[in-house]
């Protein structure tokens, strides 16, 4: 279970550092809050951000039932790799919409990964003897 702790720790610094870079974009394009639209940089930096934070929960709980039920190492380097390829999303988002395609479907494909191996880990727990 320690390994899938080295995975979630670092999602609260992944959130951190997606919510202060729509906190700098807001000040450089004088945006204030609750304003979600603006300037075309800011509203992807907003959306990249926004979209990371939608899937955390979803990626956290697929990533230790996963770890938990099938086995932890591999959850491990899912969950790794999940979150590289979330942050070279965000990085692609905030340059040009089209920069986000490549990541985020290598991130697709981890979740679904990831959902495989937590049905396979439930099924091998509860089914098998």
């Amino acid at each position: 279970i320690k390994s899938c702790w080295t995975v979630t720790a670092p999602v609260f610094f992944f959130l951190a550092y997606f919510a202060l870079q729509v906190i700098y974009a807001r000040r450089k394009y004088k945006i204030s809050p609750p304003e979600t639209t603006g300037h075309p940089e800011f509203e992807r930096i907003f959306r990249a951000q926004a979209n990371c934070s939608e899937y955390f929960p979803i990626f956290i709980s697929l990533l230790w039932v996963a770890g938990i039920f099938f086995h932890q190492g591999v959850a491990t380097v899912c969950g790794l790799l999940y979150l590289y390829t979330r942050f070279k999303y965000f990085q692609g988002y905030a340059v040009a919409a089209q920069g986000r395609l490549g990541p985020l479907y290598a991130s697709a494909r981890l979740l679904w990964l990831l959902l495989g191996l937590a049905v396979a880990g439930l099924l091998a727990h509860f089914l098998l003897p």
